[in-house]
Protein backbone atom coordinates (compact mmCIF):
# COMPACT_ATOMS: atom_id res chain seq x y z
CA UNK A 1 0.00 0.00 0.00
CA UNK A 2 1.15 3.33 -1.03
CA UNK A 3 0.40 6.14 1.04
CA UNK A 4 0.80 10.45 0.06
CA UNK A 5 3.93 12.13 1.66
CA UNK A 6 0.89 13.93 3.75
CA UNK A 7 -0.17 10.96 5.06
CA UNK A 8 3.16 9.58 6.10
CA UNK A 9 3.75 13.44 7.92
CA UNK A 10 1.30 12.86 10.29
CA UNK A 11 2.39 9.28 10.90
CA UNK A 12 5.43 10.23 12.09
CA UNK A 13 4.50 13.09 14.07
CA UNK A 14 1.26 11.74 15.82
CA UNK A 15 1.45 7.68 15.29
CA UNK A 16 -0.82 7.91 12.70
CA UNK A 17 -1.89 3.59 12.83
CA UNK A 18 -0.87 3.19 16.44
CA UNK A 19 -2.59 1.30 18.69
CA UNK A 20 -5.94 2.19 20.74
CA UNK A 21 -4.86 4.26 22.75
CA UNK A 22 -4.55 8.16 23.47
CA UNK A 23 -6.41 11.45 23.89
CA UNK A 24 -6.68 14.20 21.22
CA UNK A 25 -3.93 15.74 18.86
CA UNK A 26 -2.04 18.69 19.26
CA UNK A 27 -2.95 22.17 18.44
CA UNK A 28 -0.87 22.46 15.52
CA UNK A 29 -1.89 19.25 14.39
CA UNK A 30 -5.44 20.15 14.40
CA UNK A 31 -4.50 23.38 12.66
CA UNK A 32 -4.02 21.47 9.38
CA UNK A 33 -7.88 20.93 9.25
CA UNK A 34 -7.37 24.61 7.95
CA UNK A 35 -4.89 24.03 5.41
CA UNK A 36 -3.76 20.75 3.71
CA UNK A 37 -6.85 19.29 5.27
CA UNK A 38 -10.73 19.50 4.60
CA UNK A 39 -12.64 20.21 7.58
CA UNK A 40 -13.23 16.79 8.81
CA UNK A 41 -9.44 14.99 7.74
CA UNK A 42 -9.91 14.21 4.62
CA UNK A 43 -6.52 15.62 2.25
CA UNK A 44 -7.56 18.50 0.29
CA UNK A 45 -5.77 17.71 -3.01
CA UNK A 46 -6.47 14.98 -5.61
CA UNK A 47 -4.73 11.91 -6.61
CA UNK A 48 -1.46 12.18 -9.10
CA UNK A 49 -3.37 11.28 -12.15
CA UNK A 50 -6.13 13.73 -11.59
CA UNK A 51 -8.69 10.59 -11.02
CA UNK A 52 -9.69 11.93 -7.99
CA UNK A 53 -10.13 15.81 -7.95
CA UNK A 54 -9.06 18.08 -5.02
CA UNK A 55 -12.28 19.03 -2.12
CA UNK A 56 -13.58 22.59 -3.19
CA UNK A 57 -16.10 22.44 -0.19
CA UNK A 58 -18.36 20.02 -1.71
CA UNK A 59 -21.97 20.66 -2.16
CA UNK A 60 -23.18 22.35 0.65
CA UNK A 61 -26.21 23.82 -0.92
CA UNK A 62 -29.37 22.73 -3.45
CA UNK A 63 -27.58 23.28 -7.16
CA UNK A 64 -28.98 26.59 -9.01
CA UNK A 65 -31.15 23.88 -11.81
CA UNK A 66 -32.62 22.32 -9.16
CA UNK A 67 -36.14 23.33 -7.05
CA UNK A 68 -37.90 21.95 -4.63
CA UNK A 69 -37.26 18.56 -3.67
CA UNK A 70 -39.67 17.25 -0.73
CA UNK A 71 -37.56 14.16 0.45
CA UNK A 72 -36.20 13.08 -2.96
CA UNK A 73 -32.71 14.33 -4.35
CA UNK A 74 -32.88 14.99 -8.12
CA UNK A 75 -29.21 14.28 -9.48
CA UNK A 76 -27.62 17.28 -10.18
CA UNK A 77 -24.96 15.22 -12.46
CA UNK A 78 -27.26 13.48 -14.95
CA UNK A 79 -25.40 14.67 -17.97
CA UNK A 80 -22.10 13.05 -16.58
CA UNK A 81 -21.21 10.66 -19.11
CA UNK A 82 -19.63 7.12 -18.48
CA UNK A 83 -15.88 6.69 -18.58
CA UNK A 84 -15.85 3.22 -18.33
CA UNK A 85 -17.57 -0.10 -17.90
CA UNK A 86 -15.84 -2.80 -15.88
CA UNK A 87 -16.89 -6.55 -16.54
CA UNK A 88 -15.72 -9.77 -15.85
CA UNK A 89 -14.10 -9.24 -19.24
CA UNK A 90 -11.38 -6.51 -18.40
CA UNK A 91 -11.88 -6.59 -14.50
CA UNK A 92 -7.88 -7.41 -14.60
CA UNK A 93 -6.85 -4.75 -16.27
CA UNK A 94 -8.71 -2.11 -13.37
CA UNK A 95 -7.99 -4.53 -10.38
CA UNK A 96 -6.05 -2.52 -8.67
CA UNK A 97 -8.99 0.04 -7.86
CA UNK A 98 -11.52 -2.93 -7.51
CA UNK A 99 -12.28 -4.55 -3.86
CA UNK A 100 -12.25 -8.26 -3.31
CA UNK A 101 -15.79 -7.98 -2.97
CA UNK A 102 -16.30 -6.27 -6.44
CA UNK A 103 -14.37 -8.85 -8.14
CA UNK A 104 -16.22 -11.90 -6.45
CA UNK A 105 -19.50 -10.28 -7.51
CA UNK A 106 -17.95 -9.98 -11.34
CA UNK A 107 -16.71 -13.03 -11.06
CA UNK A 108 -19.71 -14.96 -9.98
CA UNK A 109 -22.77 -13.16 -11.93
CA UNK A 110 -21.71 -12.50 -16.16
CA UNK A 111 -24.48 -9.45 -16.34
CA UNK A 112 -22.35 -7.79 -13.10
CA UNK A 113 -20.91 -4.67 -14.16
CA UNK A 114 -19.19 -1.37 -12.87
CA UNK A 115 -20.19 2.06 -14.66
CA UNK A 116 -17.60 4.32 -13.55
CA UNK A 117 -18.10 8.11 -13.70
CA UNK A 118 -16.13 11.41 -13.13
CA UNK A 119 -15.44 11.42 -9.44
CA UNK A 120 -17.18 14.48 -7.72
CA UNK A 121 -16.25 15.21 -4.01
CA UNK A 122 -19.39 16.32 -3.04
CA UNK A 123 -19.48 15.10 0.93
CA UNK A 124 -20.52 18.85 3.10
CA UNK A 125 -21.30 19.58 6.25
CA UNK A 126 -22.72 22.24 8.31
CA UNK A 127 -20.10 24.78 9.78
CA UNK A 128 -20.71 23.84 13.07
CA UNK A 129 -20.33 20.55 12.45
CA UNK A 130 -17.07 21.58 11.31
CA UNK A 131 -16.35 23.73 14.26
CA UNK A 132 -16.92 20.99 16.46
CA UNK A 133 -14.38 18.55 14.76
CA UNK A 134 -11.71 20.84 15.40
CA UNK A 135 -12.70 21.29 18.58
CA UNK A 136 -12.71 17.09 18.97
CA UNK A 137 -9.37 16.87 17.07
CA UNK A 138 -8.03 18.23 20.29
CA UNK A 139 -10.02 16.69 23.02
CA UNK A 140 -11.45 13.44 21.65
CA UNK A 141 -10.08 10.41 24.44
CA UNK A 142 -10.22 7.22 23.29
CA UNK A 143 -10.99 4.69 26.14
CA UNK A 144 -10.92 0.80 27.01
CA UNK A 145 -9.25 -1.00 24.31
CA UNK A 146 -10.68 1.62 21.75
CA UNK A 147 -14.52 0.78 22.94
CA UNK A 148 -15.34 3.75 24.09
CA UNK A 149 -14.27 7.38 23.94
CA UNK A 150 -15.21 10.99 25.77
CA UNK A 151 -14.54 14.50 24.80
CA UNK A 152 -16.24 14.89 21.75
CA UNK A 153 -19.75 16.53 20.84
CA UNK A 154 -21.36 16.66 17.48
CA UNK A 155 -18.64 16.69 14.73
CA UNK A 156 -16.58 13.70 13.72
CA UNK A 157 -15.20 12.45 16.97
CA UNK A 158 -11.29 12.17 15.49
CA UNK A 159 -10.51 13.64 12.53
CA UNK A 160 -6.95 13.01 12.14
CA UNK A 161 -7.27 9.24 13.12
CA UNK A 162 -4.51 7.31 15.19
CA UNK A 163 -5.85 3.74 14.26
CA UNK A 164 -8.83 1.80 13.22
CA UNK A 165 -11.23 2.00 16.18
CA UNK A 166 -10.98 6.00 15.80
CA UNK A 167 -11.90 5.46 11.95
CA UNK A 168 -15.43 2.93 12.94
CA UNK A 169 -16.53 5.77 15.98
CA UNK A 170 -16.23 8.63 13.33
CA UNK A 171 -18.49 6.07 10.78
CA UNK A 172 -20.91 5.72 13.64
CA UNK A 173 -20.92 8.61 15.31
CA UNK A 174 -20.99 10.99 11.77
CA UNK A 175 -23.48 13.83 11.12
CA UNK A 176 -26.70 12.41 9.88
CA UNK A 177 -29.40 15.48 10.75
CA UNK A 178 -31.04 15.70 14.39
CA UNK A 179 -34.46 14.91 14.11
CA UNK A 180 -35.11 12.69 10.97
CA UNK A 181 -38.30 10.44 9.59
CA UNK A 182 -38.02 7.93 6.77
CA UNK A 183 -40.59 5.47 5.27
CA UNK A 184 -38.23 3.12 3.21
CA UNK A 185 -38.53 -0.57 1.76
CA UNK A 186 -36.41 -3.40 2.07
CA UNK A 187 -35.98 -6.64 0.26
CA UNK A 188 -35.00 -10.04 0.12
CA UNK A 189 -35.54 -11.65 -3.52
CA UNK A 190 -35.51 -15.11 -4.12
CA UNK A 191 -32.31 -16.19 -6.77
CA UNK A 192 -35.38 -15.97 -9.29
CA UNK A 193 -35.60 -12.19 -8.65
CA UNK A 194 -39.23 -12.14 -6.88
CA UNK A 195 -39.49 -10.34 -3.46
CA UNK A 196 -42.29 -9.00 -1.26
CA UNK A 197 -41.83 -5.88 -0.09
CA UNK A 198 -41.38 -4.99 3.70
CA UNK A 199 -42.31 -1.60 4.73
CA UNK A 200 -41.12 0.47 7.68
CA UNK A 201 -41.02 3.29 9.07
CA UNK A 202 -38.73 4.46 11.27
CA UNK A 203 -37.97 7.97 13.36
CA UNK A 204 -34.52 8.76 14.54
CA UNK A 205 -33.17 11.34 17.05
CA UNK A 206 -29.53 11.70 16.73
CA UNK A 207 -28.46 13.33 20.71
CA UNK A 208 -24.86 13.10 20.13
CA UNK A 209 -26.07 15.86 17.40
CA UNK A 210 -28.67 17.63 19.40
CA UNK A 211 -28.43 21.69 19.53
CA UNK A 212 -29.59 21.11 23.48
CA UNK A 213 -26.21 19.09 24.42
CA UNK A 214 -23.62 21.20 25.26
CA UNK A 215 -21.39 18.28 27.02
CA UNK A 216 -20.29 14.53 26.03
CA UNK A 217 -21.82 13.67 29.94
CA UNK A 218 -25.34 15.06 29.03
CA UNK A 219 -25.32 12.02 26.51
CA UNK A 220 -25.51 9.56 29.39
CA UNK A 221 -23.85 7.32 27.41
CA UNK A 222 -26.58 7.46 24.40
CA UNK A 223 -26.01 8.44 21.14
CA UNK A 224 -28.78 8.06 19.37
CA UNK A 225 -32.36 6.48 19.72
CA UNK A 226 -34.64 4.81 17.24
CA UNK A 227 -38.17 3.58 16.68
CA UNK A 228 -39.63 1.77 13.99
CA UNK A 229 -42.92 0.60 12.81
CA UNK A 230 -43.71 -1.83 9.96
CA UNK A 231 -46.20 -1.07 7.95
CA UNK A 232 -46.89 -3.90 5.36
CA UNK A 233 -47.32 -6.61 4.42
CA UNK A 234 -50.43 -7.29 6.76
CA UNK A 235 -48.72 -10.59 8.32
CA UNK A 236 -46.26 -7.72 9.87
CA UNK A 237 -47.75 -4.56 10.25
CA UNK A 238 -47.63 -2.80 13.77
CA UNK A 239 -44.78 -4.27 14.83
CA UNK A 240 -42.35 -2.19 16.88
CA UNK A 241 -39.36 -2.06 17.47
CA UNK A 242 -37.05 0.23 20.47
CA UNK A 243 -33.22 1.22 20.64
CA UNK A 244 -31.10 3.47 22.71
CA UNK A 245 -27.44 2.96 20.95
CA UNK A 246 -24.90 3.73 23.65
CA UNK A 247 -21.65 4.80 23.38
CA UNK A 248 -19.71 3.30 26.10
CA UNK A 249 -20.41 -0.43 26.12
CA UNK A 250 -18.63 -0.79 29.74
CA UNK A 251 -21.22 1.24 30.76
CA UNK A 252 -23.98 -0.83 29.61
CA UNK A 253 -25.03 -2.92 26.36
CA UNK A 254 -27.41 -1.23 23.97
CA UNK A 255 -30.65 -0.97 25.17
CA UNK A 256 -33.95 -2.42 22.94
CA UNK A 257 -37.40 -3.11 22.92
CA UNK A 258 -39.90 -5.24 20.24
CA UNK A 259 -43.31 -5.61 20.26
CA UNK A 260 -43.82 -8.58 17.82
CA UNK A 261 -47.34 -9.18 16.38
CA UNK A 262 -48.71 -12.01 17.71
CA UNK A 263 -46.49 -12.61 20.53
CA UNK A 264 -49.38 -12.93 23.30
CA UNK A 265 -52.73 -13.95 22.32
CA UNK A 266 -54.01 -11.58 25.38
CA UNK A 267 -52.52 -8.28 26.52
CA UNK A 268 -50.03 -6.77 24.23
CA UNK A 269 -46.71 -6.74 25.63
CA UNK A 270 -43.92 -5.15 24.98
CA UNK A 271 -40.31 -7.06 25.65
CA UNK A 272 -36.91 -5.51 26.98
CA UNK A 273 -34.35 -7.73 24.71
CA UNK A 274 -31.04 -7.89 24.03
CA UNK A 275 -30.93 -9.36 21.09
CA UNK A 276 -30.81 -7.13 18.64
CA UNK A 277 -27.24 -6.54 18.56
CA UNK A 278 -23.67 -8.23 16.93
CA UNK A 279 -24.79 -11.21 15.27
CA UNK A 280 -28.10 -11.17 15.39
CA UNK A 281 -30.01 -11.76 12.14
CA UNK A 282 -31.39 -8.36 11.31
CA UNK A 283 -35.05 -7.57 11.22
CA UNK A 284 -36.45 -8.43 7.74
CA UNK A 285 -33.28 -9.32 6.28
CA UNK A 286 -34.45 -12.88 5.56
CA UNK A 287 -30.81 -14.14 7.76
CA UNK A 288 -28.86 -12.53 5.50
CA UNK A 289 -27.75 -9.78 7.32
CA UNK A 290 -26.39 -8.96 10.69
CA UNK A 291 -27.69 -6.42 13.42
CA UNK A 292 -24.30 -4.87 13.23
CA UNK A 293 -24.84 -4.60 9.66
CA UNK A 294 -26.81 -1.90 10.32
CA UNK A 295 -25.98 0.88 8.74
CA UNK A 296 -23.51 -1.29 7.11
CA UNK A 297 -21.86 -1.08 10.01
CA UNK A 298 -22.99 -0.11 13.93
CA UNK A 299 -22.47 -0.98 17.69
CA UNK A 300 -19.90 -1.68 19.65
CA UNK A 301 -16.44 -2.47 18.45
CA UNK A 302 -15.35 -4.59 21.37
CA UNK A 303 -16.03 -8.12 19.91
CA UNK A 304 -13.26 -8.03 16.70
CA UNK A 305 -9.35 -6.82 16.78
CA UNK A 306 -9.55 -3.90 14.60
CA UNK A 307 -6.42 -2.89 12.59
CA UNK A 308 -6.11 -0.09 9.55
CA UNK A 309 -4.21 -0.58 6.39
CA UNK A 310 -4.20 2.90 5.23
CA UNK A 311 -6.15 4.89 2.55
CA UNK A 312 -6.61 3.39 -0.55
CA UNK A 313 -7.77 4.39 -3.94
CA UNK A 314 -11.30 2.24 -4.63
CA UNK A 315 -14.12 2.48 -7.40
CA UNK A 316 -17.23 3.00 -4.74
CA UNK A 317 -20.79 3.79 -5.08
CA UNK A 318 -21.03 7.42 -5.06
CA UNK A 319 -23.48 10.34 -6.07
CA UNK A 320 -26.41 7.45 -6.01
CA UNK A 321 -28.62 9.61 -7.01
CA UNK A 322 -30.33 7.82 -10.05
CA UNK A 323 -30.73 4.26 -8.21
CA UNK A 324 -32.73 6.31 -5.05
CA UNK A 325 -35.06 8.10 -7.90
CA UNK A 326 -38.64 8.11 -7.60
CA UNK A 327 -38.61 7.75 -11.81
CA UNK A 328 -37.71 3.83 -10.96
CA UNK A 329 -39.93 1.42 -9.31
CA UNK A 330 -38.59 -1.09 -7.15
CA UNK A 331 -39.26 -4.40 -9.06
CA UNK A 332 -36.98 -2.23 -11.60
CA UNK A 333 -34.19 -2.09 -9.33
CA UNK A 334 -34.62 -5.53 -7.79
CA UNK A 335 -33.35 -8.22 -10.20
CA UNK A 336 -32.41 -11.60 -9.76
CA UNK A 337 -28.86 -12.09 -8.13
CA UNK A 338 -28.22 -8.27 -7.82
CA UNK A 339 -29.73 -4.96 -8.41
CA UNK A 340 -29.53 -3.44 -11.33
CA UNK A 341 -26.04 -2.00 -11.91
CA UNK A 342 -27.08 0.33 -14.64
CA UNK A 343 -28.41 2.71 -11.73
CA UNK A 344 -25.39 2.24 -9.73
CA UNK A 345 -22.58 5.14 -10.26
CA UNK A 346 -19.45 4.17 -9.46
CA UNK A 347 -16.74 6.85 -8.83
CA UNK A 348 -12.80 6.59 -7.75
CA UNK A 349 -12.55 7.73 -4.40
CA UNK A 350 -9.55 7.67 -1.21
CA UNK A 351 -11.01 5.47 1.22
CA UNK A 352 -9.89 4.12 4.76
CA UNK A 353 -9.30 0.45 4.47
CA UNK A 354 -9.60 -1.35 7.81
CA UNK A 355 -9.49 -4.57 8.96
CA UNK A 356 -11.58 -6.64 11.93
CA UNK A 357 -10.64 -10.08 13.70
CA UNK A 358 -12.39 -11.62 16.09
CA UNK A 359 -10.85 -12.01 19.11
CA UNK A 360 -9.90 -15.33 20.46
CA UNK A 361 -12.49 -15.23 23.31
CA UNK A 362 -16.01 -13.88 21.44
CA UNK A 363 -18.06 -15.31 19.04
CA UNK A 364 -19.42 -14.09 15.79
CA UNK A 365 -20.61 -15.38 12.52
CA UNK A 366 -17.61 -13.24 10.58
CA UNK A 367 -14.32 -14.35 11.22
CA UNK A 368 -12.97 -11.70 9.64
CA UNK A 369 -14.31 -8.13 8.12
CA UNK A 370 -12.99 -5.43 5.88
CA UNK A 371 -14.38 -1.80 5.56
CA UNK A 372 -14.07 0.89 3.34
CA UNK A 373 -14.71 3.95 4.93
CA UNK A 374 -14.97 7.29 2.83
CA UNK A 375 -12.38 10.01 3.36
CA UNK A 376 -14.61 13.07 2.82
CA UNK A 377 -16.89 11.94 5.39
CA UNK A 378 -16.04 8.60 7.06
CA UNK A 379 -19.16 6.88 5.55
CA UNK A 380 -18.64 3.12 5.33
CA UNK A 381 -19.12 2.64 1.36
CA UNK A 382 -18.73 -1.27 1.40
CA UNK A 383 -16.90 -4.52 2.65
CA UNK A 384 -16.01 -7.89 2.82
CA UNK A 385 -17.65 -10.57 5.42
CA UNK A 386 -15.84 -13.71 5.85
CA UNK A 387 -16.80 -17.07 7.33
CA UNK A 388 -15.38 -18.99 10.41
CA UNK A 389 -12.84 -21.18 7.96
CA UNK A 390 -11.83 -17.82 6.35
CA UNK A 391 -13.92 -18.09 3.08
CA UNK A 392 -15.84 -14.62 1.37
CA UNK A 393 -19.29 -15.16 2.51
CA UNK A 394 -20.63 -11.77 2.20
CA UNK A 395 -20.03 -8.47 0.24
CA UNK A 396 -21.72 -5.35 1.62
CA UNK A 397 -22.04 -1.79 -0.88
CA UNK A 398 -23.39 1.27 0.51
CA UNK A 399 -24.90 3.83 -2.14
CA UNK A 400 -24.33 7.34 -0.52
CA UNK A 401 -25.58 10.35 -1.79
CA UNK A 402 -25.02 14.10 -0.50
CA UNK A 403 -28.67 15.65 1.04
CA UNK A 404 -27.14 18.90 -0.10
CA UNK A 405 -30.17 21.13 1.72
CA UNK A 406 -29.12 19.74 5.31
CA UNK A 407 -25.98 19.51 4.06
CA UNK A 408 -24.77 16.11 4.74
CA UNK A 409 -23.76 12.79 3.06
CA UNK A 410 -24.64 9.05 3.84
CA UNK A 411 -26.05 6.44 1.96
CA UNK A 412 -29.61 6.41 0.69
CA UNK A 413 -29.40 2.69 0.46
CA UNK A 414 -27.49 -0.66 1.41
CA UNK A 415 -26.81 -4.34 0.33
CA UNK A 416 -25.30 -7.31 1.21
CA UNK A 417 -24.90 -9.93 -1.38
CA UNK A 418 -24.78 -13.35 -0.13
CA UNK A 419 -21.89 -15.11 -2.47
CA UNK A 420 -23.06 -18.73 -0.56
CA UNK A 421 -27.09 -17.97 -0.89
CA UNK A 422 -26.78 -16.72 -4.13
CA UNK A 423 -29.19 -13.71 -2.73
CA UNK A 424 -29.17 -10.63 -1.20
CA UNK A 425 -30.85 -8.14 0.80
CA UNK A 426 -31.34 -4.62 0.13
CA UNK A 427 -32.39 -2.19 2.35
CA UNK A 428 -33.78 1.95 2.85
CA UNK A 429 -35.05 1.67 -0.62
CA UNK A 430 -37.25 4.94 -0.79
CA UNK A 431 -38.17 5.75 -3.81
CA UNK A 432 -42.16 4.82 -3.98
CA UNK A 433 -42.37 6.36 -0.89
CA UNK A 434 -42.74 10.32 0.37
CA UNK A 435 -39.07 10.75 0.62
CA UNK A 436 -36.74 11.48 3.67
CA UNK A 437 -37.58 14.48 6.42
CA UNK A 438 -34.64 16.39 8.11
CA UNK A 439 -36.86 18.64 9.48
CA UNK A 440 -39.02 16.25 11.67
CA UNK A 441 -39.59 18.56 14.31
CA UNK A 442 -42.88 16.77 15.49
CA UNK A 443 -40.16 14.07 17.30
CA UNK A 444 -39.92 14.49 21.02
CA UNK A 445 -37.99 12.11 23.68
CA UNK A 446 -41.26 11.29 25.09
CA UNK A 447 -41.70 8.50 21.81
CA UNK A 448 -38.83 7.10 22.49
CA UNK A 449 -39.91 5.51 25.70
CA UNK A 450 -40.99 1.56 26.30
CA UNK A 451 -44.07 3.21 27.97
CA UNK A 452 -44.90 5.01 24.45
CA UNK A 453 -44.66 1.77 22.76
CA UNK A 454 -47.41 0.28 24.99
CA UNK A 455 -49.63 3.15 25.27
CA UNK A 456 -48.86 3.07 20.95
CA UNK A 457 -50.45 -0.74 20.79
CA UNK A 458 -53.18 -0.02 23.36
CA UNK A 459 -54.55 3.22 20.85
CA UNK A 460 -55.07 1.02 18.05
Amino acid sequence: MRLSKSIWAAAATWAVLAGPTGAGVPEEQAARLLRDLTPLGAERAGNADGSIPAWDGGLAVAPDNIGYFGGHYPDPFADDPILLTIDKSNMSAHEAALTPGQRAMLETYPGYKLNIYPARRTCAQPESIYEATRQNAVSGVLGGNGDSLAGVLKGIPFPIPANAHEIVWNHNLRYRGYKVRRTFVSAAPTREGTFTPVKVRDELMFDYSSPQVSSFQQLDNTSFRYLQETIAPARRAGQLLLVHEVVDPAKGDRRSWQYTVGLSNSTPRVQRTSAIAYDTPQIYSDAMSTADSFDVFSGPLDRFDWTVRGREERYVAYNSYKLSSPSYKYAEIIQPGHIDQDLVRYEKHRVWAVEATLKPSQRHIYQRRTAYFDEDGYNMLGGELYDARGGLWRVQEAHLIQYYDVPTCFNASDVVYDLVEGRYVIQNLKNEEEGINFNADDITDNMFLPEEMRRRIVRR
